[in-house]
């Protein structure tokens, strides 16, 4: 319905969109990394195990879905509106769900006597605004291309 980019083989398209959702996977695959990998959580040694296994449950779902997106950005295939939606679903997921759960009991974006600032929401609003833009930069690319304006 919204293919523009060449045939399978040839070189993806670069566009303000994809480079967009390129960046905003590659952040989901390696945040939570740089952010957790130190005495603050993997290696805090006041967290039981089970929290441990769910910090690194977290790390692995970012780094899974910033995969997802890379792959359905710029994976062997047309470059549809449904990729298109697919890239930015996977691009956003992780952002959406670290949001949520600020909603569940006893959750804080920090843990008491932190010394990191709640960065959090400004990274997940910064990276879903980058997403939001993608998507529509790439939806009315798409369109135009359909119908040749």
């Amino acid at each position: 319905m919204y293919d523009t980019d060449p045939a399978p083989g040839r070189t993806a398209r670069t566009t303000t969109g994809r480079v967009l959702l390129t960046v905003t996977g590659l952040t989901t695959m390696c945040g939570a990394y740089i952010a957790d990998w130190n005495d603050t959580h993997v290696f805090n040694p006041n967290w039981p195990p089970h929290a441990k296994f769910h910090n690194g449950q977290t790390m692995s779902t970012g780094l899974a879905l910033g995969a997802a997106t890379l792959y359905f950005v710029w994976g062997r295939r047309p470059w549809t509106y449904g990729t298109l939606q697919l890239a930015t679903a996977c691009a956003s997921a992780y952002w959406i769900t670290q949001m949520s759960s600020i909603l569940y009991p006893g959750t804080a974006f920090t843990d008491p006597g932190c010394s990191r600032k709640a960065g959090q929401p400004v990274m997940a609003g910064v990276t879903l605004a980058l997403n939001a833009a993608a998507f529509v930069a790439e939806k009315r690319r798409l369109r135009a291309a359909r119908t040749g304006a």
